[in-house]
């Protein structure tokens, strides 16, 4: 049990004969709908973690609700967390005497959970990765391949705008793991919304430097420091910089840390497209997303890890910042009352055949 809720484990039925594939994942319907983990098939027939994520009994323990998980922090600290209605930071006022900021949105004053920020001391603490991370939902399995939720949000406990009801989607089909997410506006003022997902990507051959990323994004938000990781307001071109990812093959990740939100982002057939690249283990992994709100991508790869976090999302970081210049489009949808808006991420392995030509 997790968050008062079961496990669920999703077996895939339709796997491809051969080669790389998602063969099994565990869901926490008490946790926001989180992925804990995914279970990925290689050629060889290995099986290895896909994304990253400690067995249920472990991350019980994990996810206790206790200091370190204020808000749902460790939600996000493996697996695959869902995010609603906001992904990345977000900054405001600190309330005095509470673990609480005050942020100005749409004209009106919200006060969401402080549950991050820099460890320096001084250091910013904001309000990081939306507001359902430690939410139970209701949900259903009506098939070993794919499990069904239900988050009925309403103005997350008094913290947002509107109303809102959400519909979430686990499926294992034909190898790849599928995310949905659809969100509907059921109150009577706009609904601000940013969705976003934050998994953790396993480097199987343990080999880090070596691993290629290949993003097709024009250009990545400056951000002050690697500890505060907050928007300076611009938004630098990677055009010819160690953070161009755009070639056909990517680019090795070498001894380059990245904590970095990428937008201008290049379509391919209508789809955001990121690839994932470990040469040495003979494994491509390939996010895609059809949704046009996905306006940025965050890249979360510290140098002392052998994963790589790729987090296809609506919203730069710090959306309502008053640091960007007046028009800029932070990505943030607006939901008219009664409309539905949905947000799909399809993660498909395949094999790559030829190492040395990387």
């Amino acid at each position: 049990m997790i968050g008062g809720a079961p496990v669920v484990a999703l077996q895939g039925r339709d796997l491809p004969a051969a080669g790389p594939a998602f063969t099994a994942a565990e869901v926490a319907p008490g946790r926001g709908f989180l992925l804990l983990r995914a279970a990925l098939r290689l050629s060889s027939g290995q099986t290895v973690d896909g994304v990253v994520g400690p067995p249920p009994a472990q991350a019980a323990q994990m996810l206790d609700g206790g200091p370190e998980d204020f808000a749902g922090n460790r939600a996000f600290s493996f697996g695959g967390a869902i995010l609603a209605p906001y992904a990345n930071r977000i900054r405001g006022r600190e309330v005095a005497g509470a673990r609480q900021i005050e942020v100005e949105i749409d004209n009106r004053v919200v006060r969401l959970p402080s549950n991050w920020g820099g460890k320096a001391p001084g250091a910013a603490q904001y309000a990081m990765h939306g507001l359902i991370l430690d939410a139970p939902t209701a949900w259903e399995q009506p098939s070993p391949d794919r499990a069904l939720g239900r988050l009925d949000a309403g103005d997350f406990g008094g913290r947002w705008l509107s109303q809102a009801e959400m519909d979430f989607e686990w499926r294992l089909q034909g190898g790849a793991l599928i995310l949905t997410v659809s969100a509907r506006n059921i109150g009577a003022e706009p609904l601000p919304l940013g969705l976003g997902w934050h998994p953790y990507f396993a480097l199987p051959s343990g080999q880090r430097a070596q691993a290629r990323l290949r993003l097709p994004a024009a250009s990545r938000v400056e951000v002050d420091d690697y500890d505060q990781v907050l928007p300076t307001g611009r938004l630098l071109s990677t055009a010819g910089s160690a953070y161009d990812f755009t070639a056909q093959q990517g680019r090795p990740l070498g001894a380059l840390y990245l904590d970095d939100c990428f937008t201008n982002l290049a379509h391919e057939d209508g789809r955001v497209v990121v690839e994932l690249i470990d040469p040495a283990a003979g494994l491509g992994l390939r996010v895609t997303s059809p949704t046009p709100q996905v306006k940025a991508v965050q890249v979360y790869a510290p140098l002392d890890q052998t994963f790589v976090a790729i987090e296809p999302q609506f919203n730069l970081a710090d959306p309502f910042g008053a640091v960007w210049p007046a028009g800029t489009d932070t990505g943030m949808a607006r939901l008219p009352p009664g409309a539905r808006l949905a947000y799909e991420v399809r993660v498909e392995p395949f094999e790559v055949r030829n190492p040395a030509n990387f």
